[in-house]
């Protein structure tokens, strides 16, 4: 793999999309890259979770926001989310969640952007081993956000009636999350007669063990959850299942085409789904196993109340994790970490991305 070199410059990234808190580099994870040779150069921003100042003690250049495209050609640029939505050619190598090799929208103009630049885009999301399973992963804070939401939306369902879901509220941590959450759901445990049931589909995967434990963390007893996986859908959908039960919560990996697990028509049937928390979140792919809707919601905008004879709301947000960015962060940079260490070798897990990068090329 051609590179500057095992002693990177790594250039962090402000990221622009709203509410987006999390980062893929933590203060304390710079630094063991700097002890290591590297240099590392961090852009001030106001809504990273972790202030300029903690990166500054430790040795990292700061930079001004959004100057990432002005930096020396050899330097690495490690961000979360997408790029702003530009056609300008990209010069650097790029880390970070493109959503351009699944179908999705708009991934043509993403591999052409690198393409016409000269630049490489190594995707956080493909960055496997020789199992083909991801090195790191948001996963499991995505499930535990995911199901966080569903239960809130939950409540307030019972507490307020047809008001539509609020904005969601951004808070300090776990235990702020966890209290919160437990006390809302009291208040509307004085309105319904039982806990809702959950049905989770992907539960043994990253994903779907975050919701478990957002559950179990609520006291939600066992007899109220519902975990499938792959052996439980490999009949192929839809399931009627889902329609058993208040919240749903798909975790599923998509990977491939797949029978739908819930359709429209089903939603006119008798049931008593009430929230849908989609944590895999990719309408616009033709792979979506949840093809009810057809656009994400956000922190500002969370639900989308669906067309249907009874209440039904869906949550449907592609950056979950940063509900709790702190946390999803240090979980986030310490499985990268040891393969950050090792960012232009021939390390075969930078490899298989680069393939995987130049296969995307050849097609455009």
């Amino acid at each position: 793999m051609t590179g500057p070199g095992p002693k990177a410059h790594l250039w962090l990234r402000d990221e622009t999309k709203p509410f987006e808190r999390r980062t893929a580099l933590t203060p304390n994870h710079a630094l063991k890259l700097i002890e290591a040779g590297f240099t590392i150069s961090v852009e001030r921003s106001i809504v990273r979770c972790f202030a300029d100042d903690e990166y500054s003690a430790v040795g990292a250049t700061m930079e001004p926001s959004g100057t990432w495209s002005k930096a020396p050609e050899h330097s690495i640029i490690l961000g979360i989310k997408e790029l702003p939505d530009e056609d300008t050619p990209l010069i650097h190598k790029h880390l970070f969640f493109a959503h351009a090799y699944k179908g999705q929208q708009g991934w043509l103009t993403t591999i052409q952007r690198f393409k016409h630049g000269g630049g490489v885009l190594l995707d956080l999301e493909f960055l496997v081993d020789e199992a083909g399973r991801r090195v790191a992963a948001f996963g499991r804070w995505a499930g535990f956000s995911g199901a966080a939401l569903a239960v809130d939306i939950w409540a307030h369902q019972q507490i307020h009636g047809d008001a539509p879901f609020p904005e969601v509220k951004m808070v300090r941590d776990e235990a702020e999350l966890l209290n919160g959450l437990q006390a809302r759901l009291s208040s509307a445990m004085q309105r319904s007669a039982a806990l809702p049931r959950a049905m989770i589909i992907g539960a043994k995967g990253r994903c779907g063990s975050g919701a478990i434990d957002l559950f179990r963390k609520l006291s939600f007893p066992s007899s109220n959850l519902t975990l499938w996986d792959l052996s439980e859908t490999a009949s192929g959908g839809p399931f009627s299942e889902i329609l058993d039960h208040e919240l749903f919560i798909n975790c599923v990996l998509v990977q491939g085409k797949m029978n739908p697990f819930l359709t429209r028509e089903m939603l006119d049937q008798p049931r008593k789904l009430c929230v849908i928390s989609d944590v895999s979140c990719d309408p616009k792919s033709p792979n979506n196993p949840i093809p009810v809707y057809d656009s994400v919601t956000t922190f500002s905008n969370p639900v989308i109340q669906l067309d249907s004879p009874e209440r039904l709301d869906l949550t449907a947000i592609d950056h979950l994790p940063s509900l709790l960015p702190r946390e999803s962060s240090q979980d986030f940079g310490a499985q990268m970490l040891p393969y950050l260490l090792t960012l232009g070798s021939d390390d075969p897990v930078w490899t298989r991305a680069l393939q995987l990068y130049r296969s995307f090329e050849a097609k455009t």
